[in-house]
């Protein structure tokens, strides 16, 4: 498509990534590094060609019943702000948040932006590799959070009333937002698409089953690198003994090793045999009897704590459905 040679000459080498039609002949031109707004000549005014880096410290949005704004802050040098009608404002933001997402290395060559979602101080952005959230004020500044699908291992949505809470979960840990109900579906539709994409599957559930193998096969090379652990210890007290007198040698010291084990052992079967126990034992058992026994009145205690609670919620629940 041919633009206007005032445009082309703006534009230099770079390439338009984007064109959104404004009304008339006035369009908006969106290139990885710059938006340029094209208004045509009229009755009082000649053509001219805006121009707003897209690298911006932050990015502020104005809605009117005609007309909206977006701010671009450039710190230091300064505040710049593009008009727009206001029918245009979302399909405008899409490559701006696009040109700013490259222009600040957050975006790798070749990702896509799959949708770009604007709920009052939550901003989304779905591309082919990761999402991106903004929280705030501002559309968006510098303090935003990313999540690459490489660590997605599950994806799920959560319908409320008002809300559908999307939930995803990232190297074991749950990363939770709330979209409303009435863009739900084009949420679901764009970050779904692009997990499932990135992970070359077709569904949550394969996905979910992939995920599970690569940490079967994780636990697998574990057991592996470790073996199969020690072996254990001999369990007949005798091969022992039998080792220890050996190695205490022979001749009359070596018989009166043996004698005075002989005696030891004579001595500690008498003693269990007489169904008496020492003073250490009985009093280290009765210390843990005690102690289980207070843990066993806690958790009782705790748990009575929980039905209670349980029957307020339920009756908090019945008196508002009937309108209390």
């Amino acid at each position: 498509m041919s633009h206007p040679d005032i445009v082309q000459s703006a534009l230099g080498d770079e390439s338009v990534a984007a064109r959104v039609d404004l009304g008339g002949e006035d369009a908006l031109f969106a290139t990885p590094t710059r938006t340029l707004v094209y208004r045509a000549e009229g009755l009082l005014s000649d053509e001219t060609v805006e121009e707003y880096e897209h690298l911006a410290e932050r990015i502020d949005v104005s809605e009117g019943r005609r007309k909206a704004k977006v701010a671009f802050d450039y710190g230091l040098d300064g505040e710049k702000t593009l008009s727009l009608p206001a029918g245009k404002l979302e399909e405008t933001l899409h490559p701006i948040l696009s040109g700013y997402l490259i222009s600040a290395g957050v975006t790798d060559p070749g990702e896509t932006l799959e949708g770009t979602f604007r709920f009052s101080e939550l901003t989304l952005v779905v591309t082919s590799e990761r999402l991106v959230k903004h929280i705030g004020t501002a559309v968006w500044d510098e303090d935003f959070e990313e999540f690459h699908y490489d660590g997605v291992t599950d994806l799920t949505f959560e319908e409320g009333n008002v809300a559908t809470s999307v939930v995803l979960t990232l190297d074991g840990r749950q990363e939770r937002f709330k979209t409303p109900n009435d863009s739900a579906r084009a949420v679901r539709e764009a970050l779904e698409s692009a997990v499932l994409a990135y992970h070359d599957v077709v569904s949550v559930e394969e996905l979910r089953a992939e995920q599970a193998d690569d940490e079967d096969d994780d636990a697998d090379g574990d057991a592996s690198v470790f073996g199969s652990g020690p072996e254990p210890l001999s369990a007949n007290g005798n091969d022992a003994a039998d080792e220890a007198a050996a190695s205490a040698g022979t001749g009359a010291a070596g018989a009166n090793g043996q004698e005075t084990a002989t005696e030891s052992a004579t001595t500690a079967s008498a003693f269990d045999e007489s169904g008496f126990e020492s003073a250490a034992s009985a009093d280290g058992e009765g210390e843990v009897s005690e102690e289980l026994a207070a843990l066993r009145e806690a958790v009782e205690e705790q748990s009575r704590r929980i039905e209670r609670q349980e029957e307020l919620i339920e009756q908090l629940i019945a008196e508002l459905r009937q309108g209390r």
